[in-house]
């Protein structure tokens, strides 16, 4: 099994013991060996979080770093590359974010968690 890259909603989903997530992309991530989550979930999750449209326990970027920590999920930063790649990728996916997501996979050769059916449309691997 070739290494993750968690979405956001996956990320918030595993926190909450499996929520959404189908039991072959939670039988993926147990067994995989490295786990990522983008740096562009954290914003995204503060975001969320600002607009009331997720509780968490605690302040949004504690939570985000101690449940990485406890959880062993990398997180990889956004840097040029990823931007640029970002930019270069096919508009089927409009959403910044996600955009951000299928780069960051895409530059490291990552298998995408997520239920968004958009991100079929490009050439990276994806478990819903």
């Amino acid at each position: 099994m070739s290494d993750l890259l968690l979405d956001t909603c996956a990320l918030l989903w595993l926190a909450q013991g499996g929520g959404e997530l189908s039991a072959e992309a939670l039988a993926v991530i147990d067994a995989a060996k490295f786990v990522h989550v983008s740096a562009i979930s954290a914003w995204e999750l503060g975001l969320l979080t600002e607009r009331k449209q997720v509780q968490l326990p605690q302040p949004v970027a504690e939570w985000f770093a101690h449940f990485c920590d406890a959880q062993n999920i990398q997180v990889l930063n956004i840097d040029s590359d990823v931007a640029f790649a970002a930019n270069a990728l096919p508009w089927y996916h409009r959403d910044p974010a996600d955009r951000f997501i299928l780069a960051t996979a895409q530059l490291h050769k990552l298998t995408i968690v997520t239920k968004d059916q958009q991100f079929k449309a490009y050439p990276i691997p994806v478990i819903s």
